[in-house]
Formats: structure tokens, C-alpha cells, sequence
């Protein structure tokens, strides 16, 4: 896929602008969007994407839109697990909603970062050593074993890792929020507030998810425009998809299991490609294994709608189960606590 140059600045520009405008001007103070402002800021992001893809398709073919797409649904799908534990960070360290908008962004602009970083790196390691699929591939594959392992999504799986436990415990700090801002003087002494932790949690989380994302990507495509691209869209309106969903983010039970079948696809389609390009002096001597298939984009796109698709629809299913299993546990409870002092009554009768 050759992109000139001036369209590389141009997409850059415009995606920048984009995120600067959504930064400076939207997230400029601190509040809880709007139901109708956060529904519009992701339809209007989701659209981008689609349009772009189409494009995509227009002047490069289908081959690098449906890798455009299957990149962009994983990496969406993986930011959407990212935003499930910034839930918990949220709750565990008590932000405020007005605050939590900061925060997310603070969070997201870490995570472009970080990606950027990562894919520059792939990028950079793919040209020069084909083996490099082979690691990616293994990585893969295990994570998605640690994903699987984890089971459905739940507040309790979520660990503080040891840079948040050496923040907590070494830093001074204060309970008490100061707005958005990350120190606070009291007593002559300058203290950090809770949403410096905060950060530091979102942070890390954002690390260890870029070390997913990466390969996961270049999985499905080595065209560096591409991953950019794929990235970026992936990471806009995340912010508004926090505050429209809220709740029903925890309610995407089997998230991690959907991901975990759809990473372990990813892997062993790597290490397929790996094989097949395969240069290792000691596996087939070196040369090419011919019999290692090269998955279709328009296949691996299709199992990741599906695999998605799935998860979401029995995730929701489960959740409605639940809920209505809820009041009926209520009921029976209410109802054993009347039945209580009637039957002292009896038994009081009786004597």
C-alpha cells in the first residue's frame, strides 16, 4: 500500500486537530457530558471511521479496508476492555463525575502515546527480522490464555499492580480531592491528591494494554498507515462512551473471554505468517514453510465480527438473567422476615 507523503501529514492533521478540539475546547471543564453529547461525539467518531475505511477501500482496495476494519474492531474492542478497568479505578479511588471526564482524557491521551511508541517500535522490528511474527504470535496466545483464565468480567479481578502500591505507600499524600489538579498544600507542606493516583493507575493500565494492542494489530495488518489510523479511531470517543454506557460496561461479562478466542485467533495467524516467511536456520533449514496458510483478511474479518458479535449478545443475556433473578431473591428475602414474627406468634400461642 504506497501513501504519499502529503497524505500521511494531512491524516495526522486532521486527527490531531480532531483530538485537540475534543481536549481544549469540549474537555476544557471539568463535567459529566450529557447523554445527547456523548451519543453524538460517538456516532459522529464511529462514522468517521466507517467513512474512512471507505475511503480506504475506494482508492486502495479491499484488501486494505477489510484490514482497516478488522484492525480497528479489535483494537476498539480492546480499548472497550481498557475502559471496563478505568470503571474500577474510578469507583475504587472515589472520583468525582465532574472529575472523571479529566481523568479519561488524561487516560487517553497516555494510551495514544504509548501506542504510538509501540507501533513505531513493531514497525521498526518487523523490517528488520521476520521472526519477530513468532514472538508476537506467542505473546498472543498467551494472553489470551490469561484472559480466558480470568473467566467473566469482574470488579474483584482487578489487581493494583506495583507501581499504584509504591505510589500509595510512598508518596504523601491526602485523601481529599483539590479539583483536577494532582498536588495540594496544606500545612506548609505540599502534598499529592488523590487524582495523581488516579493518573498513575490509568497510566499503567494504558502500558500494559499497548503491550496487547500492538501485536494484536499487526496481526491483521503491516501497513503502518494503518495501524496508526486503526489506533487513533479506536481510542476517539471512548470518553463519551464512558459516561452513555456507565453501567452497562460492567454488564459486557464475557468481554474477556470473547477477546481471549479472538487474540488466540490473531496469534496462531501470526505464527502461520511467521512460518511462512519463516528464515530460522534451525526450523526447515531455514527456508519457507510452503503448507503454512495465509489467512484471508476477508476470513479473519468475518471471525471477529462474529466472535464479537456473539460475546456481546450473551454477555447482555446473562446480565438480564441476572437482573431478574435479583428482585426475585428480594422477594423471597422480604417475604422469609414476615414469615419470621408470625411464626413466634404461633409458637407463642401455643404455649
Amino acid at each position: 500500500m504506497h501513501v504519499a507523503d502529503y497524505v500521511w501529514y494531512i491524516t495526522v492533521g486532521v486527527l490531531l486537530a480532531l483530538l485537540a478540539f475534543d481536549v481544549f475546547i469540549i474537555g476544557r471543564r471539568p463535567h459529566e457530558p450529557t447523554t445527547r453529547e456523548s451519543a453524538t461525539a460517538i456516532a459522529f467518531y464511529v462514522g468517521l471511521a466507517v467513512v474512512f475505511g471507505l475511503g480506504v477501500w475506494v482508492f486502495s482496495g479491499g484488501q486494505y479496508a477489510g484490514e482497516f476494519f478488522a484492525g480497528w474492531l479489535t483494537e476498539y474492542s480492546l480499548s472497550v476492555d481498557n475502559l471496563f478497568i478505568f470503571l474500577i479505578i474510578m469507583s475504587r479511588f472515589a472520583v468525582p463525575r465532574k472529575y472523571q471526564q479529566t481523568a479519561l482524557l488524561i487516560g487517553i491521551i497516555l494510551a495514544l502515546v504509548f501506542r504510538g511508541v509501540f507501533i513505531a517500535v513493531g514497525a521498526a522490528a518487523i523490517n528488520e527480522f521476520s521472526w519477530i511474527f513468532y514472538l508476537f504470535g506467542a505473546f498472543l496466545v498467551y494472553t489470551a490464555i490469561h484472559l480466558a483464565k480470568q473467566g467473566e468480567n469482574d470488579d474483584d479481578d482487578y489487581k493494583e499492580n506495583a507501581v499504584i502500591r509504591f505510589a500509595k505507600k510512598r508518596l504523601n499524600a491526602t485523601d481529599e480531592y483539590n479539583g483536577v489538579k494532582l498536588t495540594v498544600v496544606k500545612n506548609g507542606k505540599r502534598l499529592v491528591t488523590p487524582m495523581a493516583i488516579v493518573i498513575i493507575a490509568l497510566g499503567t493500565t494504558d502500558l500494559l494494554f499497548a503491550l496487547d494492542s500492538i501485536p494484536a494489530i499487526y496481526g491483521l495488518t503491516q501497513e503502518p498507515f494503518l495501524v496508526f489510523t486503526a489506533n487513533v479511531f479506536a481510542l476517539m470517543g471512548l470518553r463519551q462512551l464512558y459516561f452513555l454506557l456507565g453501567d452497562l460496561l460492567r454488564r459486557l461479562v464475557y468481554l474477556s473471554i470473547g477477546l481471549s478466542v479472538v487474540l488466540a485467533f490473531i496469534g496462531v495467524k501470526l505464527v502461520l505468517h511467521a512460518m511462512h516467511v519463516n528464515e530460522l536456520p534451525f526450523i526447515n533449514g531455514g527456508h519457507h514453510i510452503e503448507w503454512a496458510p495465509e489467512i484471508p483478511i476477508w476470513f479473519s474479518l468475518g471471525f471477529i465480527i462474529v466472535t464479537l458479535g456473539i460475546t456481546t449478545v450473551l454477555s447482555l443475556r446473562k446480565s438480564r438473567i441476572s437482573s431478574a433473578a435479583e428482585p426475585a431473591a428480594e422477594v423471597e428475602d422480604v417475604q422469609d422476615v414476615q414469615d419470621e414474627p408470625a411464626a413466634e406468634s404461633s409458637d407463642a400461642k401455643k404455649a
